[in-house]
């Protein structure tokens, strides 16, 4: 499976309507893929464990979708077994009136990962040019200057040794549907209903335009967006797992030699 059918070309436009959110691939069924995510999941923990001694390089992926797509989900299950003490996940929500006062990547630039962490943002700065677009809050010459800086940003965050690996979790409106009803009508999933997914919901075409323009204009050969289909998770989570080991490998970790000189080797070795 070629992962370039799931990226959005730098300098080309994009559709969603034209992009499968039931799309499995190779794959028929949960089953057939279960082998190759178990692998995927042990090297994951090899290369994070590389990563994180070797401390010249991070990682950060940020994963944006309509309501109920699973962002949640995905962290939850993709990062199971990596080793926390390298690993952090921040969630943005709206602005507080203390990121309001700053610039809008103020809140975001303070959580991106140092060398040898991986991070993960569950929405991210996309959200103060998607919001603002569907709603009206913003002239459009301001969203495209924040479509500007934050090319900027991720190109200095990359030139910095920080791999951006950039996910749109594209779900159904039925999908989406069929999972808001299961927020409503089951006790284990009250606490994820919000009602406020179902108003953001009649705003569906507008979010799908919004998405279509931000990914198309940001998406670089530095930097690129990944769509993925988001109706199976089993799919989603396997393709998300596939594009960070992926990304891992081609940065050619090493652990770090041993840091001591030859006549300290001979010193310590000598010790009785």
């Amino acid at each position: 499976m070629d992962l370039k059918n799931f990226l959005i070309k730098p300098g080309h436009e994009f559709s969603l309507r034209s992009a499968d959110p039931s799309d499995t691939g190779s794959f028929k069924s949960k089953d057939e893929a279960a082998e190759e995510t178990e692998g995927l999941h042990k090297r994951l923990a090899e290369l994070q464990d590389v990563l994180y001694a070797e401390k010249k390089h991070s990682v950060l992926l940020i994963l944006q979708g309509m309501d109920t797509s699973g962002k949640d989900g995905t962290i939850k299950h993709v990062f199971s077994g990596v080793n926390p003490q390298g690993f952090q996940v921040t969630s943005f929500k709206k602005p507080t009136q203390e990121e309001v006062s700053h610039d809008f990547l103020w809140r975001v630039h303070k959580y991106t990962p140092a060398k040898g962490y991986i991070a993960a943002f569950n929405r991210s700065h996309y959200e103060d040019v998607l919001v603002p677009w569907v709603h009206k809050t913003a002239t459009e010459e301001t969203l495209k200057n924040r479509l500007k800086h934050i090319k900027h940003f991720e190109s200095m965050l990359a030139d910095e040794g920080t791999k951006i690996i950039k996910i749109f979790l594209h779900i159904s409106k039925e999908k989406q549907l069929q999972k808001i009803h299961e927020r409503m009508e089951e006790p284990r999933k009250f606490w994820k209903f919000d009602p406020a997914d179902l108003l953001e919901r009649e705003y569906w075409d507008q979010y799908q335009q919004a998405y279509e323009e931000a990914m198309a204009s940001t998406s670089t050969d530095q930097v690129p967006w990944y769509w993925i289909p988001a109706n199976q998770k089993w799919f989603r989570n396997y393709m998300v797992l596939r594009i960070l080991v992926q990304t891992l490998e081609g940065l050619n970790l090493e652990y770090p030699a041993l840091q001591a000189t030859s006549s300290e080797l001979a010193r310590y070795m000598n010790t009785k």
